[in-house]
C-alpha cells in the first residue's frame, strides 16, 4: 500500500500537503491548470483586490543568491477580471482553490471575498501580512481592532474556512487568540518578511518600490519556528507552514513542527512546477522508508519527541 498523503485542512481536503501559495501564480485559469497537473494539492491565488492593481514598475524582483527580494506590488486583474478565471478553473480543476483577499477596510475584503465565494472558491485567505503596499497587507493586520473587524466581517458571509495569512510579527498568542476570538478557521505563516537591497553601482535601492519582502530558504528557519511556537500554543488550528520550502526535506521540517500543509512558493522561481512532484514523492518515500501509514502521522511529531 502507498503512503497515504491526504490531510484535511479546516474541512477542506487535500490530496497531498502542497499548496501553491499566494502571490506566485494563480491569477488565470491557465496557470491554475499547470500547476494542477504539476500534482500540487491546492492552490492559494495571487491576491485580489477590488479594483485591478498593475503593480510597481521594474525592477521588482531581486535574487540575492541566499534568497530572494520582491515587491510585485499585488498585481491582479480585480475581482471583476477574476471571477470568470475563478469560475472556470471551479469548473475544471479537481483540487481546492483558496481564495486570497486584499482590501483597505473591512467592507472591501467582505466585498471581495462575497464575491469569491459566489464564484465557486473553496476558502478565503485574508491577506493580513503584505509588506510592501501601502494601505493594505501588513498595515492591516497591524492594526489588531481592524484585523479582527476583517476577519469578522468575512466570517459573517463565508460558510467556508477563512485563513489569515500573517507575519512573523503576527506570531504572538494576544494576536492569534485575537483572531481566533474574531473566528478565523486557520493561520497561514508567514508572509515576506520587509526588507531592501542597495546596489552599490549606481548607488541607490535595487527595488523600484525601494522596500520588499525577503522569501526563500533563507527565511525558513523563521518561519519554522514560527509554526513550531503556533502549534504548541494553539494545537488544534489548522495551520499552513511558507517560507523557504524548497524540497521534501524543509517541507517535512513544517509538518513536524505543526503544519497541516505547505505553501511553496518562491522555490518555482528555481525549480519550476516540478517541485510539486519532487515534493510529493519525496514525502511518499520518507513514509514508506520510515513506516509510516500516512502523513497525518507527522503532524507535529517534533513535540512528541
Amino acid at each position: 500500500m502507498s503512503a497515504d498523503l491526504r490531510v484535511e485542512l479546516a474541512g477542506i481536503s487535500l490530496k497531498n500537503p502542497t499548496i501553491l501559495a499566494s502571490g506566485i501564480l494563480g491569477s488565470s485559469y491557465g496557470l491554475m491548470k499547470r500547476v494542477e497537473r504539476a500534482g500540487a494539492g491546492a492552490i492559494t491565488t495571487k491576491t485580489i483586490t477590488k479594483d485591478p492593481r498593475e503593480g510597481y514598475p521594474n525592477p521588482v524582483f531581486v535574487d540575492l543568491g541566499f534568497g530572494y527580494l520582491n515587491a510585485m506590488g499585488l498585481p491582479n486583474p480585480g475581482v471583476r477580471g477574476f471571477e470568470p478565471e475563478l469560475r472556470k478553473a471551479k469548473a475544471e480543476l479537481r483540487i481546492p482553490i483558496i481564495a486570497s483577499v486584499g482590501g483597505r477596510d473591512e467592507a472591501e475584503f467582505q466585498n471581495v471575498a462575497e464575491r469569491l465565494l459566489d464564484a465557486g472558491c473553496d476558502g478565503i485567505e485574508l491577506n493580513l501580512s503584505c509588506p510592501h503596499v501601502r494601505g493594505y497587507g501588513l498595515e492591516i493586520g497591524s492594526d489588531i481592532r481592524l484585523a479582527s473587524r476583517v476577519i469578522k466581517a468575512v466570517k459573517g458571509i463565508s460558510s467556508k474556512p477563512v485563513f489569515a495569512k500573517i507575519s512573523i510579527f503576527q506570531a504572538r498568542r494576544e494576536i492569534i487568540e485575537r483572531y481566533l476570538d474574531s473566528g478565523i478557521d486557520g493561520v497561514a505563516a508567514i508572509n515576506t518578511v520587509r526588507a531592501m537591497a542597495i546596489s552599490v553601482e549606481s548607488l541607490t535601492p535595487i527595488l523600484s518600490n525601494e522596500v520588499g519582502g525577503l522569501s526563500g530558504p533563507c527565511i525558513k528557519p523563521i518561519a519554522l519556528a514560527a509554526i513550531y511556537e503556533l502549534h504548541k500554543e494553539f494545537p488544534d488550528i489548522p495551520l499552513i507552514g511558507v517560507g523557504g520550502v524548497d524540497s521534501w526535506k524543509s517541507g517535512l521540517e513544517f509538518i513536524l513542527a505543526g503544519a497541516t500543509a505547505i505553501g511553496i512558493g518562491s522555490a518555482i522561481a528555481k525549480k519550476d512546477l516540478k517541485i510539486f512532484e519532487e515534493t510529493v514523492d519525496g514525502l511518499k518515500r520518507f513514509l514508506s522508508m520510515r513506516g509510516f501509514k500516512s502523513i497525518r502521522e507527522l503532524i507535529g511529531y517534533a513535540h512528541k519527541t
